[in-house]
């Protein structure tokens, strides 16, 4: 298959800050790719230069084959990103939000309300085209962002954490969309810190901790190569958390960092 992003020692800088150091890797067409890490493993900054917000301090990206330092305008009309950031304006109606956003991409009006009305039913948020905004459930504005990052009929997806701050009946909604998605065939870049996430949605995976690369592989595999039988999640993790002892002979890993 083609790549739809090929990183070849990737590198982002923010003064002497090292946020991503020699990262590389390629996604392919038509499938789920995860960047698996815990806060401050440099996630967001490497998939903000792949979606064009932060140019790359070194290394060569190209994002469908187009070169993003010199492309970068492009890559945004052919792709779609959600950020964790919640940026959906509240003053508007659910369906007004689509159809702003749409003449980004100088969608025409009625394809815009047509294509409008169609995510919000595949989002299952048609009942609430009416609604402003500010009276959405957090799910529910999860749900909306990615509607709005469908508009344009991206060949690419990125999430950045979609499911962060979701509680776990929300978050398998989520999970629900993004799997049809890449039943469909859409390719799909997000970042997370939940394994669970990562098993459940990616084809394939890499694990980064200060902005390096650790692992690369297919869920299963890494689990198989690097995880013993005894896994703990840590949630809400005070601060200094020392280590656990050693209480089984065998690995332990400390896999899921959440805030």
């Amino acid at each position: 298959m083609n790549a739809v992003i090929e990183a070849e020692h990737l590198r982002k800088t923010f003064g002497s800050l090292v946020a991503v150091d020699d990262l590389s890797f390629s996604v392919a067409a038509g499938e789920c790719f995860g960047i698996l890490g815990p806060n401050g493993a440099g996630k967001t900054s490497t998939i903000r230069m792949v979606y064009a917000f932060s140019p790359p301090s070194g290394g060569t990206l190209h994002v469908l084959g187009l070169d993003i330092t010199r492309q970068a305008r492009a890559v945004k009309s052919r792709i779609g990103v959600c950020q964790q950031e919640n940026n959906i304006d509240p003053d508007l109606t659910v369906l007004q939000n689509l159809e702003v956003f749409a003449r980004y991409f100088n969608i025409p009006a009625a394809e815009a309300t047509r294509r409008s009305r169609e995510l919000l039913g595949f989002m299952a948020l048609d009942h609430r085209e009416n609604s402003r905004a500010v009276d959405l459930s957090g799910v529910m504005i999860r749900r909306l962002v990615m509607a709005r990052a469908l508009l344009n009929r991206p060949e690419l997806l990125i999430l950045d954490e979609p499911t962060t701050g979701l509680d776990p009946q929300s978050r398998h909604q989520v999970w629900e969309r993004l799997e049809e998605l890449r039943a469909g065939g859409l390719s799909i870049l997000l970042t997370t810190h939940n394994m669970d996430e990562a098993s459940r949605l990616c084809d394939r995976l890499i694990i980064v901790d200060q902005g390096r690369l650790l692992v690369e592989g297919k869920p299963a595999e890494l689990v198989r190569r690097h995880v013993g039988r005894h896994v703990i999640e840590i949630t809400d993790p005070a601060e200094g958390l020392p280590v656990p002892p050693p209480i089984f002979n065998e690995p332990i890993l400390l896999f899921q960092w959440t805030q």
